[in-house]
C-alpha cells in the first residue's frame, strides 16, 4: 500500500473524497485532520499510476499540495 498525504481547501473535503471513491477498489482517503484539511490517500499496490494520473487531473481543479507524513496525527 502507497500513501499520500495531502492538504487541500476545507470546502473541497467532500468533493475530494467523493470522487476517489468513485473509483472503487483504486484508493481509500481519510480525513486526518478536518479543520486544517489534511488526507490521508491509500493507493493499491497495483493502481499507483491511475491514482497518480486522477491526482494530476485534480489538481488542475481543485487546490491540492502534497506534504510529508504527518507523524503526529498517524
Amino acid at each position: 500500500m502507497t500513501n499520500k498525504w495531502l492538504k487541500i481547501k476545507t470546502k473541497d473535503i467532500v468533493l475530494f473524497q467523493f470522487i476517489i471513491d468513485g473509483y472503487e477498489g483504486l484508493a481509500t482517503v481519510t480525513t486526518l485532520d478536518n479543520r486544517t484539511a489534511i488526507l490521508q490517500v491509500a493507493i493499491m499496490p497495483d493502481f499507483v499510476s491511475d491514482v497518480m494520473c486522477i491526482l494530476e487531473s485534480l489538481k488542475k481543479r481543485l487546490q491540492i499540495e502534497e506534504i510529508n507524513c504527518p507523524l503526529s496525527r498517524v
